[in-house]
């Protein structure tokens, strides 16, 4: 027989309660990762040589195979933020960016996506630049 009070049951069934809720709301999105990858941004498998099909801030992504769907990922808008990173302070806390899918980035590439530098720089160090792979909450934008 316990010796604890229901009292106590209840504030620790409240408290795991309270904690899941908590880490539910760390994720709207799907996990991936990201890289930066630098000019020339054409041809495109989108938009071939046409740049004014790209956007004029220059948030704009390649596709990884994660997300390609054949083609259909063309013009798709995400919602992107940087969650990780292999160095500390990686990630510039609170950014997010709307990217729009303009590329491939093909078999040659493990990342969910690959961003723009100016992408890349609105939310992650530029000590991260070089190469460096973070991770990223993305979710799928309808403007």
């Amino acid at each position: 027989m316990s010796t604890r009070s229901p009292c106590f049951h209840i504030h620790v069934i409240g408290g795991l309660l309270f904690i899941i809720s908590l880490l539910a709301d760390l994720s709207h999105g799907d996990i991936g990762t990201a890289s930066c990858y630098s000019p020339p941004y054409v041809p495109t498998l989108c938009y071939g040589f046409d740049t004014s099909q790209f956007p004029t801030d220059r948030l704009f992504a390649e596709a990884g195979e994660e997300i390609w769907d054949n083609g259909a990922a063309c013009g798709r808008l995400y919602l992107v933020r940087c969650i990780g990173a292999r160095l500390a302070g990686g990630c510039i806390e609170g950014a997010a960016i709307e990217v729009m899918i303009v590329d491939y980035a093909g078999a040659r590439s493990n990342e969910t996506m690959r961003l723009s530098e100016t992408a890349y720089k609105m939310i992650a160090s530029t000590g991260t630049l070089g190469g460096g792979i973070i991770i990223i909450e993305l979710e799928q934008y309808v403007s």
